[in-house]
This record gives C-alpha cells, structure tokens and sequence, in this order.
C-alpha cells in the first residue's frame, strides 16, 4: 500500500509569522519612529530655534538630570499615578455595577440603558467638556444650583480653583466617559457565565455576594485584568480633560498630571527636548505599570 505524504510541519508553522508580517510593519512604522526620535530629541537641546532648523546640540542625558531633579516633577509623578488609580477603581466599580445591572434587568430597561451609554461614549470630548464645564460653572452652574436648593453653601463654589476639588470634578468626568466602555466588556464576559452553575449555586444555598464572588469574578477575571489594564493607561496619559478644565481658570501648576505637564514644558515653554524626555518616561512607566498583567499572562501560557 502506498505510503501517505504527510504536510510539512515546518512550512504549516512558518505560515502565521509570514501572514503577521505587514502588521508588524505597521506597527513598528507607525510607533517605532516617533519613539526613536522622542530618544533622540531628549538627548538633545531641542527648542524653538531647532523648529526653526538651527542644528541640535547634544547633551545626552542632562535634560533627565535636569528633569528629574526639580521636584515639581516627582509631584505631578505621584498625582498622575494617585489620579490614574484612583479614577480607573472608580470606573471598575461603576462598570462591573452596570454590567450587572444590565444582566438582571429586562430587555426593555436593558436596552434602555445600553442606548445612554453609548450616547456617552459616542459624545465628542470637546463637547462634553463644554456640557460639563457648564455644570460646574461657580456664577451659573446647575450642580451648585442644586446644592444651594438643598440648603448646602455652595453658592459661587469655585470647583476647579481648589487643586482637591478639581480632581474630584477632573474624576467624575473621566469616570462618566469610560464607563460605558468598560460596562459593555464587562457585560459581554458575563454572557459567559453559565446561568445553570448559578441557579444551582442558588439552590445549594449561595448568596448573591457568594455568586458574584466565588462564580462570577473567576470567570470574568481574563476580561477584568485586560480592561483594568486598558483603564490604568489612558488614565495615566490623560489630557484633554484637564486641559479644558485648566483654561478654566485653575492653577496649572498645582492640578498638572503627566500629559499637561508634557505640555507646558513642550508648548508651553518651547523646551521640546525636556518635553521628549518625559515622555520617554511616561512611557517606561505605562510599561512598569503593565508588567504585573503581562508577567501573569506569561504564566498562565507556560501552565497551560
């Protein structure tokens, strides 16, 4: 009988790396040069008369040292990283509620639901923060409005003047706009969740904590790390939000996070190499904080 060709094994393996190729092109285009001429242009004196084609003068790592040894940098360091988590708890919390909510109640109220968030999430930032801004306004505004009704002293309450207050309203806005992505996520991991495993759970016993605790959580866990991982990130390099509320009339320099800070040193102050340099460095950070997700994915391969 004749002997059957069987496929080559190496060619079948080489096929998905070859298919990844373009991909990878693009990706390493489209981020690996404006990385590598961010780690050029910190290493040099790069400022407005460089723009304008002056040539750069090197200084390789004095504009780090320069940076790194103002003090002011290490706060707007802490308040970022306290901001970020803070807001990306917040937004957890809030989403996986809303998820769940939109698992317990009826198609109509579901649907409901599912249409006001997504007009949320579709809502330009600019425009919402014109919305928002409005609402917090300290002479017109209808959240002091509202308080003053209740019989509270907040009659031409200055929220953004006050740095705590600020980032309380800064919280409240970026929380508003990142729900929706994460209760949608959230929502289609628990459509996973076997609806039997819960009933009989019910049936032996469990509470409703016990459920979401012991049954729910575990099996949504992949979808919560990614999404929390995704949260931490554009919590951390937020931007347009305090921005606006900046040109409000706050003190930039007590209410800076990372991305505005960026900012001053690179619009505000034309120093585009020091702006470089901190940019590099928010970018090894969004790796640190990345790290303990990525290193558990790695682990949960090799166990696998």
């Amino acid at each position: 009988m004749a002997k059957q060709s069987r496929p080559r094994s190496g060619g079948r393996t080489l096929a998905p790396y070859l298919l990844l190729i373009p991909a990878i092109a693009i990706v390493v285009l489209a981020m690996g040069y404006p990385i590598v001429w961010q780690l050029i242009t910190s290493m040099q004196k790069f400022g407005l008369a460089q723009q304008f084609g002056k040539a750069p003068e090197w200084v390789w790592f004095d504009n780090y040292i320069a940076l790194f040894s103002n003090s002011a940098t290490w706060i707007v360091v802490g308040r970022s990283i306290l901001f970020c988590l803070v807001t990306a708890a917040v937004t957890m919390i809030v989403g996986v509620g809303l998820a769940l909510l939109m698992r317990a109640v009826g198609t109509v109220v579901r649907v409901i639901l599912q249409i006001a968030l997504l007009l949320a999430w579709a809502t330009p930032v600019v425009a919402a923060m014109t919305i928002w801004n409005w609402m917090f306004d300290w002479d017109r505004g209808l959240v002091n409005w509202l308080l003053s009704a209740f019989g509270l002293p907040f009659s031409g309450h200055n929220w953004l003047q006050h740095p705590l207050s600020f980032f309380f309203v800064a919280m409240i806005i970026v929380v508003w706009m990142s729900v929706p992505f994460v209760a949608f996520s959230i929502y289609a991991g628990l459509t996973q969740v076997n609806t039997e495993v819960l009933e009989a759970a019910q049936m032996d016993g469990a509470t409703a904590s016990q459920r979401l605790r012991l049954i729910i959580l575990p099996i949504i866990k992949p979808v919560l790390g990614i999404v929390m991982l995704l949260q931490i990130i554009w919590d951390l390099r937020v931007f347009t939000q305090i921005k606006l509320l900046q040109d409000r009339g706050s003190i930039a320099s007590q209410t800076d996070v990372l991305g505005t800070y960026i900012y001053q040193l690179g619009i505000g102050s034309s120093d585009f190499a020091m702006a470089s340099a901190m940019s590099i460095f928010v970018l090894i950070l969004t790796v640190l904080l990345s790290w303990p997700y990525v290193r558990n994915l790695l682990k949960e391969d090799e166990a696998a």
